[in-house]
């Protein structure tokens, strides 16, 4: 089996998922400088297109090629804008397991978008890439985030007790550091059965390889 993942695109019902693009920097990095972005990540702040360019053009590609993951942007099919990205990463290809974190953009948060995003990743990894772990990692505090995580059938397994730095507004206002636990979920492709069906009847997904 290689050990990376391919340039593909993956289409669910309302969402595509493919690579990055330069188009995308503008509103990536208006994505990226949201409140909850910033509280709950450890992206730059504030996060400049300079550093949304950094990541489109090199970052995010030197995940893929170099073995560590794969980055998706996530798209609305209607619309065609930018409504998130999922990222896989920490990937171990002896193990066949990977770690996946998403970020949702404000205007398209309530709509199901990440669940739906990350279910059909978790489709993907298990079905076309012989996957047998996704990883899953929360803050404490981050009550949506660990809602998708159990929407898509996510187990908790733990917390990891003090291993996360959160960000919130002081009284002047200034981004402050907060040591925060985090909770581990896992995904086993066994956990996967029914959850699609469950969550909305996409009519699975389709995935396009060495897509561009």
């Amino acid at each position: 089996m290689t050990s990376t993942f391919p340039n593909v695109s993956i289409s669910t019902e309302r969402l595509v998922l493919r690579p990055f693009e330069e188009s995308d920097i503008e509103a990536f990095a208006e994505m990226m400088n949201d409140e909850l972005v910033t509280a709950w990540t450890s992206v730059p702040h504030p996060y400049t297109e300079a550093d949304a360019r950094a990541w489109i053009t090199e970052l995010a590609p030197a995940e893929r090629a170099e073995g560590r993951g794969i980055v998706f942007a996530v798209d609305e099919f209607l619309t065609q804008r930018l409504v998130g990205t999922v990222h896989l990463s920490n990937t171990d290809w002896r193990v066949r397991s990977t770690e996946i974190a998403y970020v949702v953009a404000p205007w398209a948060r309530g709509e199901g978008y990440a669940s739906e995003a990350a279910l059909a990743t978790a489709q993907w990894v298990f079905q076309d890439r012989g996957f047998e772990r996704l990883e899953l990692r929360t803050a404490a505090d981050n009550t949506a985030s660990q809602q998708v995580a159990q929407k898509i059938g996510c187990i908790s397994e733990g917390v990891l007790r003090g291993a996360w730095m959160a960000r919130s507004r002081n009284g002047d206002g200034e981004w402050t550091d907060v040591r925060t636990d985090l909770i581990v979920w896992s995904l086993l492709p066994e956990d996967l059965e029914g959850v699609g069906e469950q969550l909305a009847d996409t009519g699975g997904f389709t995935s396009y390889a060495d897509w561009n």
